[in-house]
């Protein structure tokens, strides 16, 4: 099998790999440049075969890599992520672990973050649900969700009871939807009783 052109893609670092006049596929310049191949050389089967999966797991992995330098991702994310670019589902797990090892993936670390960044402005209810559909595991969640406390849940839901309230007529409709407001993002009954009360006799 011979090496009838490589052509360059765009001016990133990616060519298209002609083998025998047939396309093999897209080729990261780091591949090609490690087994210093042209035009006219000839392999087999067997070194083509292992070409396209090394070159799967090159792209793959720095794909992942370039996501991550963005914005921290959990395991699900990435996953997602990289299947929706069509690498396989080997080249994926690979690039996974490797990116475990070095520390540029976990899930603990990101929901500690998470619960952090959101604690003040939603509800604990709306930020599991948020994280377990990240992909982040129960237990997980939970430890991170631990650190929060009763009053710290009041008081984000004090807050959009005021802003939901605010110039707004006290009567039962009112009310009705602003149970139903507060109940969609994630609060208690008993909290959104109590803020309903606190605010209402504020405006008293």
């Amino acid at each position: 099998m011979k090496i009838t052109e490589i052509k360059k893609i765009g001016r990133g670092d990616r060519y298209y790999l002609f083998v025998d006049d047939n396309c093999l596929g897209v080729m990261e310049a780091e591949v090609l440049a490690r087994h210093s191949l042209k035009t006219g050389q000839e392999f087999d089967k067997e070194f083509f075969d292992s070409l396209v999966l090394e070159n799967g797991d090159y792209a793959c992995f720095n794909r992942a890599l370039a996501l991550l330098a963005k914005m921290m991702k959990t395991e699900k994310q990435l996953r997602d992520f990289l299947k929706e670019k069509k690498y396989p589902k080997v080249c994926i797990d690979k690039a996974i672990n490797k990116l475990k090892e070095y520390g540029y993936i976990d899930d603990e670390v990101y929901a500690e973050n998470y619960v952090n960044l959101f604690s003040k402005g939603k509800s604990r209810r709306k930020i599991k649900y948020e994280l377990l559909s990240k992909g982040v595991k129960d237990n997980i969640v939970e430890k991170c969700l631990s650190s929060l406390n009763d009053e710290n849940e009041y008081e984000v839901c004090l807050k959009f009871a005021k802003k939901y309230l605010k110039n707004k007529q006290i009567d039962i409709k009112t009310k009705q939807k602003f149970y139903n407001h507060l109940a969609g993002k994630g609060f208690g009954f008993s909290y959104i009783a109590r803020a309903w009360e606190e605010v209402t006799d504020d405006r008293d």
